[in-house]
């Protein structure tokens, strides 16, 4: 009778070099998926401030706030998208960015306001002589691009997206 054999070290180093292969290949594929979730999430985050930023605006005779850009820490006595939208949300976190592991903490928010619309009418909104065309308005922007597909958008039409729509003389 024989005797079972055990892996030889060939064997052995042949398995580990396979594994690490894959390894190698799954890793970027996995955090190119975990990027894009974030992305995907960070883009619903947009539109609940847009819903937000909708129920404002009707409460204001279909004025848009006016609000400071954003602010640089949470000390600030500023009107910011997260001071003046947070009545009409359930929760600061809805200020953060999945994506953002450093602004939200300082700042109170993941997002910036295109102070050009501040205390417009919805009517007169417009943005590189882009007119009656809310969808390629932005109003709300990622404060930094930390996405894969670049930075994200909230349109005055409260649709969102990761690539810009606007350009001037559009």
């Amino acid at each position: 009778m024989s005797k079972p054999r055990g892996f030889s070290l060939t064997e052995m180093l042949v398995v580990l070099a396979i594994i690490g292969a894959l390894a190698g290949i799954g890793y970027p594929v996995t955090r190119s998926f975990i990027a894009k979730s974030r992305e995907a999430a960070c883009l619903t985050q947009l539109r609940l401030l847009g819903v937000a930023l909708q129920t404002y605006v009707q409460e204001h005779n279909d004025k848009m706030p006016e609000l400071a850009t954003g602010r640089a820490s949470k000390t600030e006595d500023l009107p910011v998208l997260e001071t003046v939208l947070l009545p009409y949300l359930e929760t600061a976190d809805a200020f953060q960015c999945p994506a953002d592991k450093v602004q939200f903490e300082k700042s109170g928010s993941s997002y910036l306001w295109n102070s050009t619309q501040n205390g417009l009418h919805v009517s007169q909104l417009s943005f590189f002589g882009i007119k009656d065309r809310p969808d390629k308005i932005p109003l709300i922007t990622d404060k930094e691009s930390w996405h894969p597909g670049g930075t994200n958008f909230l349109y005055a039409d409260s649709s969102s997206s990761s690539k810009p729509r606007f350009a001037a003389g559009n």
